[in-house]
């Protein structure tokens, strides 16, 4: 609606999970570089943990884009489920067929699966978003998995993404076993009060104007006193700001 107005290619601050807007704050740098580097060097199990809305869905994205075409990714988005019906999304995410079969008969074809895959020079990786929802039966079969491997090699990466309650949840002594295999260990910060100009002049660059508006003296210091520095509500302010730019023909904020 304000595109034409502002002379920009898109929309700057929506609020879909696109890597093109990417932003690398000092946080989200370190905790791509650690999940990039658990995906090539296959260190078996990684977790990406952040408040709501600071961009894990976005910095997944990225990642999933940088993925070798040689390599298989299943990825679990609905993680209300028990621990069959996980091994059962997996399974259907890499493309078997899963109606009728006990779990028994879907780790079996799984581990199958995975090392055909190996043997093909593939790398098969699990990624699991809003893995807080997990019950501690589904976090027990995704621990079971990372047992699917040979002496020398594993046969799969398994990539554990969920908000913060997740650290709390694995930090049980029930599930000790789980959390000394993560070997990567990351947390998404909101962005500092710097970051956040930095943030709103990126996405406003990406869509080709980065001065397409002028913001007045303290403007910046109230969208990080509404948003505490997260992204996706300092997305849903500043659309709302240009908005009201528009519609009264200015372009100060």
């Amino acid at each position: 609606m304000y595109t034409d107005f502002f002379e920009l290619s898109a929309k700057p601050f929506d609020l879909l999970p696109n890597p093109q807007f990417l932003y690398l704050s000092k946080g989200h740098h370190k905790a791509l570089s650690y999940l990039q580097y658990g995906v090539q060097e296959q260190v078996g199990f990684s977790l990406l943990t952040g408040e709501v809305g600071s961009g894990k869905t976005t910095l997944l994205r990225d990642i999933i884009n940088k993925i070798s075409s040689d390599d298989t990714l299943a990825m679990v988005f609905n993680t209300r489920v028990d621990g069959r019906q996980l091994i059962a999304l997996i399974n259907d995410d890499f493309g078997m067929t899963t109606d009728g079969k006990d779990k028994v008969q879907l780790l079996n074809e799984l581990n199958d699966f995975l090392l055909e895959e190996h043997a093909a020079g593939r790398r098969a990786i699990i990624i699991i978003d809003e893995a807080q929802n997990l019950s501690e039966e589904a976090l027990e079969e995704v621990r079971l998995l990372s047992n699917l491997e040979s002496a020398t090699f594993k046969l799969v990466q398994i990539v554990l993404v969920g908000q913060p309650e997740l650290k709390q949840i694995i930090a049980r002594p029930s599930l000790r076993q789980l959390r000394q295999r993560i070997s990567i260990s990351c947390h998404l910060s909101p962005l500092s009060r710097e970051e956040l100009e930095e943030y709103i002049f990126h996405r406003l660059a990406t869509v080709g104007n980065r001065d397409c508006v002028t913001f007045a003296d303290g403007t910046f210091d109230a969208i990080f006193s509404f948003s505490g520095g997260i992204p996706r509500l300092i997305n849903l302010l500043c659309d709302f700001l240009l908005l009201s730019a528009f519609v009264e023909e200015t372009r100060e904020i």
